[in-house]
């Protein structure tokens, strides 16, 4: 019991001290982190993605819209009609 009581109290106190030291380097980390992520190259590869997900989201949703109805339509049974070719 009392093996228990020492490594209790070991593991408390180590968390109290660890969490003070922690927390600066937490802080340390987190300025850095904010400032690459603020810098000019880095906010214009965000803007260059944000374009290119935007570009791409219609066509995604439109497959994944196709996928389920197909699985749908697979799941009870219900078969396609073949679509009419126009002005071919």
């Amino acid at each position: 019991m009392r093996g228990k009581l020492i490594f209790v109290a070991g593991a408390a106190i180590g968390y109290v001290l660890g969490s003070r030291a922690g927390h600066q380097r937490y802080d340390q980390i987190a300025a850095g982190a904010s400032k690459l992520w603020n810098s000019r190259p880095v906010q214009k590869q965000v803007v260059k993605a944000e374009a290119a997900a935007g570009a791409a989201l219609p066509k995604i949703v439109t497959g994944l819209f196709h996928a389920a109805l197909w699985a749908v339509k697979k799941l009870l049974g219900i078969q396609s009609k073949p679509r009419p070719v126009s002005g071919r």
